[in-house]
């Protein structure tokens, strides 16, 4: 009969992460930068999210590092619009971390203003990563499903916003907004829904105001 082992494990697989993550957050605070993780499954509309918004920063510059397994489009884009941005694409991985997004950063050199780092369309491991953002912006699609709160439980508790998005659709699609509601709230009492549509622009000024406010806080 073999021999069985207790291993007692000193150190989170997650330290080495947050402990860079935690650099970044610093040396963005200490260049005037307020930094949103920007969580979402693929296609829920995270790039279109950030036009809306970077149309209506009036003064305040807009950055972006977009994050993508493959191609630049999105990054593309955004540079087309006059938005600093650059690309990451991890040729695989689903989610970003912080040695990427430490390297990103570097390359910028960005200084006074609102960094969004669009992380991989995924609703499972970008909310498990700090990577040095001082808040979450998830966006959820009605076209998804009423459902995703109860099957993808960690992206909605840890999310700072929730932008409900393509709400112009409501009228031609089976969301229920109550059940998705509750399941928002079992998991996160105090995230704002702020519903949106990127093809009418409805909810983006509210969302403004959330950037402002958390901008100046």
């Amino acid at each position: 009969m073999s021999e069985t082992k207790e291993i007692e494990i000193m150190q989170s697989v997650y330290d080495k992460n947050d402990q860079e993550a935690a650099k970044i957050n610093e040396t963005l605070t200490n260049s005037g930068i307020y930094a949103v993780n920007v969580m979402g499954a693929p296609g829920a509309g995270k790039t279109s999210t950030l036009i809306q918004i970077v149309k209506r920063l009036g003064d305040i510059t807009p950055y972006v590092i977009e994050g993508d397994i493959e191609a630049d489009f999105d990054t593309k884009h955004l540079l087309s619009l006059g938005v600093k941005a650059i690309q990451i694409n991890t040729g695989g991985a689903c989610h970003l971390d912080s040695p990427l997004i430490g390297k990103a950063v570097e390359e910028l050199q960005i200084k006074d203003g609102l960094l969004f780092i669009e992380n991989i369309g995924n609703l499972v491991c970008p909310a498990e990563f700090m990577i040095g953002e001082h808040a979450k912006m998830l966006i959820s699609q009605v076209t998804e499903g009423s459902d995703k709160p109860y099957k993808y439980p960690l992206a909605f508790e840890k999310a700072d916003i929730i932008i409900l998005n393509k709400c112009d659709l409501l009228p031609y699609i089976d969301f229920d907004e109550s059940f998705f509601m509750k399941g928002v709230r079992a998991l996160n009492k105090t995230a704002p829904v702020v519903k949106v549509s990127c093809k009418t622009g409805e909810g983006f000024d509210e969302v403004l105001v959330w950037i402002r406010e958390k901008m100046k806080a």
